[in-house]
């Protein structure tokens, strides 16, 4: 499987529903050196192969919190997860604590920041959760 050393860059899953956040994100990551794809919901997030050639494989999903309102969306989070060898989530939430968020470390929370966030918030949270490999760091579309 292709990984961050053999060149390629690190995929990042964005869960957000509203499509220009998740646009805005995606670029700003990819401007950084983040192979990063988007889906509205958990469900077309589902429908991301794990692996896909010449790319590496989802090494960490961000989801708002938006996307996941009930018990069926937290399962569907899990299957998500599964698919892709368990990557470790950045929440996006309106609430900090893992009992207002109704996600928590046993979900595979590794970072939880409070809505609004800005987009360099974003960025800087999948760095410090998904360091690129020295020298990585730039722009993916040239």
């Amino acid at each position: 499987m292709p990984s961050a050393e053999s060149g390629v860059p690190p995929r990042v899953l964005l869960i957000m529903p509203e499509q220009w956040p998740r646009a805005l994100l995606r670029a700003a990551l990819r401007e950084a050196g983040y192979d990063a794809l988007g889906a509205p919901s958990l469900a077309a997030g589902l429908r991301y192969r794990a692996i896909v050639e010449g790319r590496g494989p989802v090494r960490l999903i961000v989801v708002d919190q938006a996307a996941v309102r009930d018990r069926e969306a937290a399962e569907r989070l899990m299957a998500l997860r599964r698919r892709h060898r368990d990557p470790p989530l950045v929440l996006l939430a309106s609430a900090t604590t893992p009992a207002e968020a109704g996600l928590d470390a046993a979900h595979g929370v590794v970072r939880r920041l409070r809505r609004p966030a800005s987009l360099a918030e974003l960025v800087a949270a999948v760095q410090s959760a998904l360091p690129l490999a020295p020298g990585a760091a730039g722009p993916l579309d040239r």
